[in-house]
C-alpha cells in the first residue's frame, strides 16, 4: 500500500496506481463468483498478446479508434469543453463516410479513401457543431446537448440502414460493402491491422505538439484552466477557443468513425460501435488529457476488449468485467486526484504564515 501512495503522487503513477486498484478488486470480484482467476488472467492474456494475431488484430485493431477518440475527448476537455457526444460524432463520421465510399466505388483508391476520411472529419465537426452553437448562442450546457446528440445519431444510423442506404437486396439492416480500393490498406500481411493505427500515433503526436508548443495549444490549455481569468485578461477570445476546440474534437472523433469503417467493418449497420465514444472518455481521463498518453491507455483499453472476449470464450468469465475494470479505472483516478488535491489543501501555509 505504501508503493501504491508513492505512486499516487505523480499524475502518470496516480493512473498506474488506479489502474492495479482496479485490476486488483475485479480479480477479487472474479474469485468471489466461483471463476478459476489462473486460467481466466491465462485467457485475457492470450486473447490481447499471447500471440501476434491477439496483439496486431485484436489489441492494436481495437485500439486505433480508441486512439483516435479518446484524442477528441482529451482535446476537448483540455480546453474546459465537457464533450460526451464523441459516439454520436463517430457515427456521424461513419455514416458520411460510407456514403461517400459508395458513390465512388469506381474511383482509384488513392482519391476514395481520403475523401471518405475527409468527409468523416467534416460531418463530425458538423454534429459537435450543433451543440457548439446551442451553448454559444443559448448557454445549453454541452454534457447535455452532446449525450441527447448522441441518441439522435444513433437512431439515425438505424434510419439510413433500412432506409436510403440499405443494402440492393433489402433484406439486412446494413449497407452495401465498400469497395476493395475504397478501404484502408492493411500494414501486416497475414493481420486485420491497417494504416488508421499509423494515423492515430502520428495524429497523437502533432496533437501533443500542438497543445504543448503553439500559440492555439497555449489558449486551449489557458482556457481549460480558468475560462473567466482568461477572458478577463483580454487576450484571449474564449468563444472562439471554446468553439474551435468543439469543432477540432467533433472532427477527430468523426475520423474515428471514418476510419472504422474504411479499415474494419467495410460496411455501416446498427451496433457498429461497442460504444467507443464512452471508452474514449475513459481512455482520455487514464491518459490525464496527454495526447501521447493517449496511444498507452488506447493500447491497455484495446487489450482489456480483445482479452475480455477471449477470457469469455475461453474462460466462461463474462467479458462485462471488462467494463468493471474500465469503470474502476476511471473512478480510481478521480479519486485519487481528489485526495491529492484535498492533501495539496491541507499542506497548504495558512494566510498569516504566507504574510510571515
Amino acid at each position: 500500500m505504501t508503493f501504491l501512495v508513492r505512486l499516487a503522487r505523480s499524475q502518470a503513477g496516480a493512473s498506474v496506481a488506479a489502474t492495479l486498484l482496479a485490476l486488483a478488486a475485479v480479480t477479487l470480484v472474479v474469485i468471489a463468483g466461483g471463476y478459476d482467476i489462473g486460467h481466466a488472467a491465462t485467457a485475457l492474456w492470450n486473447g490481447s498478446v499471447g500471440s501476434p494475431y491477439s496483439f496486431f488484430t485484436g489489441t492494436l485493431l481495437r485500439a486505433t479508434p480508441l486512439i483516435i477518440v479518446g484524442l477528441a475527448v482529451a482535446v476537448a476537455f483540455q480546453a474546459g469543453v465537457l464533450n460526451i457526444g464523441a459516439e454520436g460524432q463517430l457515427l456521424a463520421g461513419a455514416a458520411t463516410a460510407v456514403a461517400a465510399g459508395l458513390s465512388m466505388a469506381a474511383w482509384p483508391g488513392w482519391i476514395s479513401v481520403p475523401v471518405e476520411l475527409v468527409a468523416g472529419m467534416a460531418a463530425g465537426a458538423a454534429w459537435a457543431g450543433i451543440a457548439a452553437v446551442l451553448k454559444r448562442r443559448f448557454g445549453v450546457l454541452e454534457v447535455i446537448s452532446t449525450l441527447m446528440l448522441n441518441f439522435i445519431a444513433l437512431f439515425g444510423v438505424s434510419y439510413l440502414v433500412r432506409g436510403p442506404l440499405q443494402e440492393p437486396t433489402h433484406i439486412y439492416p446494413q449497407t452495401a460493402s465498400l469497395a476493395a480500393s475504397a478501404r484502408l490498406p492493411v500494414i501486416i500481411p497475414g493481420q486485420r491491422l491497417h494504416l488508421g493505427f499509423v494515423a492515430a500515433v502520428v495524429l497523437a503526436i502533432v496533437a501533443w505538439w500542438f497543445i504543448r508548443s503553439t500559440a492555439g495549444g497555449f489558449r486551449i490549455r489557458v482556457v481549460g484552466a480558468g475560462a473567466a481569468a482568461a477572458a478577463s485578461a483580454g487576450r484571449v477570445n474564449v468563444d472562439r477557443v471554446v468553439f474551435g476546440a468543439f469543432l477540432a474534437s467533433g472532427a477527430l472523433a468523426g475520423l474515428g468513425g471514418a476510419v472504422q469503417v474504411t479499415g474494419v467493418t467495410y460496411a455501416l449497420f446498427e451496433g457498429i460501435s461497442p460504444g467507443y465514444g464512452y471508452t474514449a472518455i475513459a481512455v482520455a481521463l487514464l491518459a490525464r488529457l496527454n495526447p501521447l498518453a493517449v496511444i498507452v491507455a488506447g493500447i491497455f483499453f484495446g487489450g482489456l476488449e480483445a482479452g475480455g472476449a477471449g477470457m469469455q470464450r475461453d474462460a466462461g468469465v463474462p467479458s462485462g468485467f471488462v467494463s468493471v475494470i474500465e469503470a474502476l479505472v476511471v473512478l480510481g483516478v478521480l479519486a485519487v486526484d481528489r485526495a491529492r488535491i484535498l492533501a495539496g489543501e491541507r499542506g497548504q501555509p495558512t494566510t498569516g504564515e504566507q504574510a510571515a
